[in-house]
């Protein structure tokens, strides 16, 4: 990214074009010049430089500068994550189908609840 390129990243992400100034100072703007040292970025107001930046690189500073204006577009809700369409949206999962039971040993049967009856036992006779 460069001075001659940035101005159409900033568009296309929202940012109006009346808030930047490339290359000179302008009231009310975020200005990017170019220095004998590199390039500066600050916000103009009332002839006052506010928020100001050097950078030796031109590349360093138009970058700054775009990452300054989109957060502020993000933060003000103008641009952020797009909802996704319908036919995009992952459908919600479907239960496994149903596994048959495993084969359990058979149970083991219960005790009666009451002991049998007694038989009468046979009077024995001993002579």
């Amino acid at each position: 990214m460069n001075a001659e390129s940035i101005q159409g990243w900033l568009l296309a992400v929202g940012v109006p074009a009346e808030v930047v100034s490339i290359g000179a100072e302008a009231d009310n703007t975020w200005c990017l010049l170019p220095t004998e040292e590199g390039f500066e970025v600050f916000w103009r107001e009332q002839g006052n430089r506010y928020d100001w930046a050097a950078f030796t690189s031109e590349d360093v500073a138009c970058h700054y500068l775009f990452g300054r204006l989109v957060w502020a577009q993000v933060v003000r809700g103008a641009v952020g994550v797009l909802p996704q369409p319908e036919a995009a949206q992952p459908e919600p999962a479907q239960p496994e189908p149903a596994q048959p039971p495993a084969a359990q040993p058979p149970a083991a049967r219960p005790a009666p609840a009451q002991p049998p009856a007694a038989q009468p036992e046979a009077a024995s006779t001993e002579a």
